[in-house]
């Protein structure tokens, strides 16, 4: 067992380091879905324009840079889908989910009228080029940098949404729109600034993911692939359910590349399968459920 370990300790370190990236992303979804009861099928090419903007800046003004542009990017995507989005807030989810998979289809367009179809190259920050040495195997700083920014953000959200007034305005929102509105709280700002912060987490997550596994048009439907995969698994509407999946996906993922690569793809589906069988809510749904 200890030998296991030892061989396979870099694909495990691995598999968290794919699997807090992919959280980055199904925590905004998570977040959208679960706050707003919006099921936002363009969130991946929300991720998309973040890796574009990471190409495009990262090799002049820095990361940085790319970071700040990409948040700004997201901001202003999640506030045009979110005013979109508001005719339609009571028609349902299959509605919602038109509406976003045709805004999806039209960003990516107009992404690929500006950068084309080819894929690229990000290159991490020079001081995160090197490796660390893991039971004497190599391993990228820049991985481990992910797995640190996306253990920050995991616990930032986590206090934000337990913490702080915000959250509990949040939840306020979340219990009872109508009693929060009739107790003065904003209810279309507050809708608003979740659904642009949301959205940002995503294209902040494109930022940090473009050197991992690069940058191409069709990037944003993998990813949002994963990220509902995550979401189901974990249960509609739980950010700690999104932290838990994303581990276990990230998990699969490496592992299955590393010991069965011809299976690997099937392997996510089959692990969303066994626990929708074994627990249909997912994870961490029970609360979501009597919501």
């Amino acid at each position: 067992m200890v030998t296991w370990f030892d061989h396979h300790a870099i694909t495990l370190v691995n598999g968290v380091s794919e699997g807090l990236l992919i959280y980055l992303t199904a925590a905004g979804l998570t977040l959208i879905f679960g706050l707003l009861d919006v099921l936002n099928l363009a969130h991946g090419v929300a991720y998309l324009f973040g890796s574009y903007v990471a190409y495009q800046l990262a090799a002049h003004g820095g990361f940085g840079v790319a970071i700040v542009a990409a948040l700004v990017v997201g901001g202003a995507l999640g506030g045009g889908l979110n005013l979109s989005i508001v005719p339609l807030r009571k028609r349902g989810h299959l509605d919602q989910a038109l509406l976003t998979i045709g805004g999806a289809f039209v960003l990516a367009g107009v992404a690929t009228s500006v950068w084309g179809f080819g894929y690229h190259t990000v290159n991490p920050p020079a001081f995160l080029s090197g490796s660390v040495g893991i039971l004497g195997h190599p391993f990228p700083d820049y991985r481990l940098a992910v797995i640190g920014v996306g253990l920050v953000v995991a616990g930032a959200m986590g206090l934000v949404m337990t913490r702080t007034p915000a959250g509990r305005v949040v939840q306020a929102v979340v219990a009872d729109r109508e009693i929060a509105s009739a107790i003065g709280v904003d209810v279309r700002k507050v809708s608003s600034l979740v659904f642009m912060a949301g959205t940002a987490l995503a294209t902040f997550a494109g930022v940090v993911g473009a050197p991992v596994i690069g940058v191409n048009p069709t990037i944003g439907d993998q990813v949002l692939l994963l990220a509902l995969v995550v979401t189901v698994i974990g249960g509609l509407g739980s950010l700690r359910g999104a932290f838990i999946g994303a581990l276990v996906i990230g998990e699969v993922q490496s592992l299955g590349s590393d010991l069965v690569p011809a299976v690997a793809g099937f392997l996510v589906f089959a692990t969303m399968a066994v626990v929708l069988i074994v627990r249909p809510q997912g994870l961490f749904g029970v609360e979501q459920l009597q919501r």
